[in-house]
């Protein structure tokens, strides 16, 4: 008789339809009111947050399977996605843990056995625009939404790690990856632009060196309008030259920042 459990349901057939021992974990970046945010799950009857994630199709790439991942997250198509690492320690999941926390979720232990094995980890960041997400839960959620780095608490297994890893590596790549470009909106001041290169990169930039390097590359388009309904004086309006954006990534923007 099959369980009127939807977890467990999915759980009958988990192990004909995903590779073992396989699975991915999506850190997913958007950038909102001067601030980094990423996307994670409320998981169900647990006090602990999660980074969204899954498991890999028998007839799928990893890629293909991350895709899928971050579409039924976010309902967004064409997401900017990039591997940074792969997380095998044996110990990133608790054998005893799980189960618990499954039997929390209303879960059989003798179904907790997919749970139970060893998987390595595939890690991929996503940066999005936070304005054109629409946060999904999966089945083992029950929300899905944005928070600050600082207020999301203690992640389940070793998700925190997986993210630490992923803020360093967007760190390293943001010479040659297209970072400002898909967490800002289309339009954005040069103080909102120095505010997401000092989240990142965790440190103060000078604003007279960082504004002279970027018009160095010439990827700033002026749009002659300025940011309304601010306390001060009203800043200039910028959107990205991305045929000139493409090609300062390719050669690198030298120097660092």
């Amino acid at each position: 008789m099959q369980s009127g459990n939807p977890i467990e349901q999915w759980l009958d057939n988990a192990g004909q339809r995903f590779l073992m021992h396989i699975s991915l974990d999506c850190v997913i970046f958007g950038w909102h009111a001067g601030q980094l945010k990423i996307l994670l799950l409320k998981m169900k009857n647990l006090d602990r947050l999660a980074l969204p994630g899954g498991f890999v199709l028998r007839q799928e790439t990893l890629e293909e399977a991350a895709i899928r991942t971050l579409e039924e997250r976010t309902g967004l198509e064409n997401i900017f996605l990039q591997q940074f690492h792969v997380f095998s320690d044996p110990m990133r999941s608790d054998p005893d843990s799980r189960p618990r926390d499954l039997e929390k979720m209303g879960i059989d232990a003798d179904k907790a056995s997919w749970f139970a094995q060893r998987f390595i980890s595939v890690g991929f960041y996503s940066l999005v625009d936070f304005s054109r997400v629409e946060p999904r839960p999966d089945i083992f959620s029950e929300s899905c939404g944005w928070y600050n780095l600082e207020d999301r608490g203690t992640l389940i297994l070793d998700h925190d790690h997986i993210l630490q890893t992923a803020l360093v590596a967007l760190r390293a790549q943001l010479n040659y990856q297209p970072v400002g470009y898909n967490l800002l909106p289309r339009k954005f001041t040069l103080p909102e632009l120095q505010k997401l290169y000092e989240t990142i990169l965790d440190k103060k930039l000078d604003r007279r060196n960082f504004q002279r390097k970027l018009f160095s590359y010439g990827i700033l388009r002026s749009l002659g309008e300025k940011r309304t309904g601010v306390a001060h004086k009203a800043p200039s309006l910028y959107s990205f030259d991305l045929r000139q954006y493409q090609k300062a990534l390719k050669l690198g923007f030298q120097g660092g920042w």
